[in-house]
């Protein structure tokens, strides 16, 4: 099977996760994911002058890409099975709780109409608001380390 650059953002083989460092360990996620997003063309690399220092940020290139994204967030938040999370499927579940935990959910969920905005910001709270270790434990196919992170995100 090959590797692609994204799996290189998951945990190399040595490396250990203190779950008491999980911000720190997962900005060095975020960083590796940056990089491969970047060696796909979808992000790009910017240099950004603020006041005192530069800083390093990563645009967005491919908009459609963006929008594909933030369509499939929309509909499996406002699909009535969405309301188990077991139906999910571990991407789509993963990719909700980092945008909830990125405070960026309103704006994934802001071109909806006002109901329908609502509607989705409902039906993603209920997700949310479920308790991780129970889901976990009903979990399947992998995503119970999405519902540790979760868990880890609501105790920080």
């Amino acid at each position: 099977i090959p590797v692609t650059p994204l799996c290189r953002a998951l945990p190399r083989p040595g490396e250990t996760w203190n779950p008491f460092k999980l911000q720190f360990q997962l900005r060095n996620v975020r960083e590796r994911l940056a990089k491969a997003l970047v060696e796909k063309g979808i992000l790009c690399t910017a240099r950004q002058n603020f006041l005192l220092f530069d800083l390093t940020t990563h645009p967005v290139l491919d908009g459609a890409e963006k929008r594909r994204l933030q369509r499939r967030l929309q509909e499996s938040v406002l699909e009535r099975r969405a309301r188990d999370p077991r139906r999910l499927q571990p991407r789509t579940l993963a990719l909700l709780v980092l945008a909830h935990s990125s405070d960026v959910l309103d704006g994934v969920f802001g071109g909806l109409a006002h109901g329908t905005y609502e509607l989705a910001m409902a039906g993603a709270r209920d997700l949310l608001h479920l308790d991780p270790e129970l889901e976990a434990a009903k979990a399947r196919g992998g995503s119970e380390m999405i519902w540790a992170v979760l868990a880890a995100f609501n105790k920080g």
